[in-house]
Parts: structure tokens; C-alpha cells; sequence
């Protein structure tokens, strides 16, 4: 046992063990997607979380040394955001022809996310900090964590908003769409890259590859959307 401890101490340390851990969580989240029937109750990202977070507090390790070792994870992100692009350009036709609702839809899906957040929250008593880091929690991270920033909010608790819109996103949105009866590939994509970023998006794709180049034009566009909305919806509740 002590020889282990001092393995395990020892190993901690490096950056290999996390990156590892975070690919094997991943792949662990994904097997069980795949046993589940690919139901959207069993999200790979919340599967790969919830075993992260027992592993690191089994091992009594903190967020910044994990960190330090799952940040190459992290780096892809910007490449795997810009790859976006990519469908959106084989969808720029569809696009074109749906400039009008697409603009509708992001006006009125950006200011209810952020304003029924704040109302519910302010409703519960909830006000300073925590509405700051509230107000952009349907924007992809970086930039949510900017306008966070900006706004006097809390950077990490914005971060870990973000990231439980996401999954609840990608969880109840094919299910919710089904019982509406939405049958239109590129609404349905929209409205889930709008609310619910990069993971919404991937689940998107999972979907239908119309649904995941329309959520990543909807991401991408309420992002700049937030950066403008969130302040002002903000000093209402201020």
C-alpha cells in the first residue's frame, strides 16, 4: 500500500495521468451512449464529468493539477470550433434562404435565455456575483466567460454554468422537439446550438447533419448575440 501511494503520488503530478483519464472517462461515457440505444438521457460529456469528478475526489486531487494535465483537451477546442465551418459552408444555401427566421429565432432565443435565467434567479433571491456569472451561461465557454469578466461575474462558476447548460441541452432537447412535433432539421438545430453551445451542437450532429451545421451557426451567432444582450438584460435586474 505504501509503495502504491508513493506510484500514485508520483504519477499525479504528471500531465500524462490526467490526459489519459480524461480520454478514458470519455471513451467509458461513450460505451455507455452506445449500450444505452444512443438515448440522449445517457450524454457521453455528462457520463465522462460525473466519473471525473469521482475519481478526482476519490484521490483527494484538486481542479488545477488535473487541469494542468487535461488543458491539451482543452486546446482543441478552438480547432474543433473552427472546424465548424466546414458544414456550414455545404449549408450556406439553406442558409441564405432562411437569413430571416434564422435572425427572428436568434433575437428572441438569446434574450429568453439569458432573461428567464435571471428572472427564476432573481425570483429566488439570487443577486451581485452570481447573477453576473448567470446572465451568459447559453454562450459557448471562452466567450462566456469573458462576458462574465466584464460583467463582475464569477469566471469559474460561469464555466461550470455553461457546461450544465450544455448537458441539460443535449439531454431534453430531441425529446422535447419530438413531442412539439418540430420536424424541420435546420429549427431544430438552431434552437439547440442557440441554448446549449458546443455540446448541444455535437448532439446535433449526432442527430442529423443539417441539425448540427444549423446549431453551429446558432452557437456561433448567439455568442455575439450574448456579448450584446446579457449587459443589458443584466442592469435590469441590477
Amino acid at each position: 500500500m505504501t509503495d502504491f501511494a508513493e506510484i500514485w503520488s508520483y504519477l499525479s503530478r504528471g500531465p500524462l495521468l490526467w490526459l489519459t483519464a480524461t480520454l478514458a472517462a470519455y471513451a467509458l461515457g461513450d460505451a455507455c451512449f452506445r449500450l444505452a440505444g444512443r438515448s440522449p438521457l445517457v450524454n457521453p460529456v455528462l457520463v465522462a464529468v460525473a466519473a471525473l469528478a469521482v475519481l478526482l475526489f476519490a484521490s483527494g486531487t484538486d481542479y488545477g493539477t488535473y487541469f494542468e494535465g487535461a488543458q491539451f483537451v482543452h486546446f482543441l477546442l478552438g480547432p474543433a470550433t473552427v472546424a465548424l465551418a466546414l458544414p456550414l459552408r455545404d449549408n450556406l444555401p439553406r442558409m441564405r434562404k432562411a437569413l430571416l427566421p434564422v435572425l427572428a429565432a436568434l433575437v428572441v432565443g438569446s434574450v429568453t435565455a439569458c432573461a428567464s435565467a435571471l428572472a427564476i434567479a432573481a425570483a429566488l433571491g439570487v443577486d451581485g456575483q452570481v447573477l453576473a456569472s448567470l446572465a451568459p451561461k447559453s454562450a459557448t465557454a471562452p466567450v462566456a466567460i469573458g462576458i462574465s469578466e466584464g460583467l463582475g461575474g464569477s469566471p469559474t462558476l460561469t464555466a461550470v454554468l455553461v457546461l450544465l447548460t450544455g448537458i441539460t441541452g443535449a439531454v431534453i432537447a430531441t425529446p422535447l422537439l419530438n413531442l412539439l412535433g418540430q420536424k424541420d432539421w435546420r429549427a431544430r438545430g438552431f434552437a439547440v446550438g442557440l441554448v446549449s453551445h458546443g455540446i448541444g451542437t455535437a448532439r446535433a450532429f449526432q442527430v442529423h447533419p443539417t441539425a448540427g451545421a444549423f446549431a453551429g451557426l446558432g452557437m456561433a451567432l448567439n455568442a455575439v448575440a450574448t456579448a450584446l444582450v446579457a449587459p443589458l438584460i443584466l442592469s435590469l435586474f441590477r
